[in-house]
C-alpha cells in the first residue's frame, strides 16, 4: 500500500523549487475525446492526401490516429519522390484535425481536481502554461469556457506548419521556457504520455506523470519520471502541504 504521507513529502520536494508548471492539455487538464477513436479523422486526411499525391506510403495508409497521421504525412512529404509533392495536403490535414479538436472541446470533461490544483499552484506563486500537441485555438476555447483562461499565461500548441515539432520533440516546451525566461530545473511538466516525458527530458525540465494506466505509469517510472500519480488529488495534497509550510511566493 502506498504511504500517502510519503507521497506528499515527495511532492513537496518536487514542487518546492518549481516556479512554473507546464500542463499538457488532453489528459492533465481535460478528457478531450472521452475515449473516442480518432480513426475517422485519420481516414478523412488520407482521402484528401490521395487526391493530391495518389498512392500513399504504407505507414501513412496504416495510420489510424489523428496526430499520428499529421506526422506520417509530413514524413512522406519529406521523402524523395519522382515528382515534387504539393504542400496542400499538409495544410488541409492540419485544418481537418484542428476542426476535430474544436468539436471535441464542447464535449470535453475536466480532469478531476484540476481546477483546485491550478488554484493551489497559483497560490504558491507558480506560473502556469499549456504545452500541447493539440491546436492552440481549441485549447483557448476550452479554457475560456471553464474559467481557466486567466489562470494560464500562455498556450503553446501544435506548430501548424510542421508536425515534426509535436512531442516527443521538445519544441513546445522550449518555446514555453523561452517565454517564461526560467531555468529548466525550475520548470515542471505535467503529462500523461511517454512522449511527454521524452519531450520534458529533452528540454531539461522535471516531469510529473499523470496516468491511470498502471503499465504506462511503470514505463514512466522506468524512464525517469520525477513522480507519477493517478489523480491530481495526490498532487493537490502535496501543494497544500507546501502552502501550509508558508511557501507561498505569489507576487501581487
Amino acid at each position: 500500500m502506498t504511504d500517502a504521507t510519503a507521497d506528499e513529502d515527495a511532492l513537496v520536494r518536487l514542487l518546492g523549487p518549481t516556479r512554473a508548471v507546464l500542463f499538457d492539455f488532453d489528459g492533465p487538464v481535460c478528457d478531450l475525446f472521452g475515449g473516442t477513436s480518432t480513426r475517422d479523422v485519420a481516414e478523412e486526411v488520407k482521402r484528401v492526401a490521395r487526391r493530391y499525391w495518389g498512392t500513399l506510403d504504407p505507414d501513412v495508409s496504416a495510420c489510424a490516429d489523428s496526430h499520428g497521421i499529421l506526422l506520417r504525412l509530413r514524413d512522406m512529404y519529406d521523402r524523395p519522390s519522382p515528382r515534387p509533392r504539393s504542400r496542400r495536403p499538409l495544410e488541409l490535414a492540419e485544418g481537418i484535425v484542428a476542426q476535430q479538436e474544436a468539436r471535441a472541446v464542447g464535449r470535453a470533461t475536466p480532469t478531476p481536481y484540476v481546477a483546485d490544483l491550478v488554484d493551489a499552484l497559483l497560490d504558491l506563486g507558480m506560473r502556469l502554461v499549456v504545452v500541447s500537441n493539440n491546436a492552440a485555438e481549441p485549447i483557448r476555447t476550452y479554457l475560456e469556457t471553464h474559467g481557466l483562461d486567466t489562470k494560464f499565461e500562455r498556450i503553446f500548441g501544435r506548430d501548424q506548419d510542421d508536425a515534426r515539432h509535436m512531442k516527443p520533440d521538445p519544441h513546445c516546451i522550449k518555446r514555453a521556457r523561452q517565454y517564461l525566461e526560467l531555468p529548466a530545473a525550475s520548470c515542471l511538466m505535467v503529462g500523461d504520455q511517454l512522449t511527454d516525458l521524452k519531450a520534458a527530458r529533452s528540454a531539461g525540465t522535471c516531469f510529473l506523470g499523470y496516468t491511470r494506466d498502471e503499465g504506462r505509469a511503470e514505463g514512466m517510472r522506468q524512464d525517469g519520471a520525477d513522480f507519477v500519480v493517478s489523480s491530481h488529488l495526490t498532487v493537490l495534497a502535496g501543494a497544500r502541504k507546501l502552502l501550509g509550510s508558508g511557501a507561498s511566493r505569489r507576487v501581487m
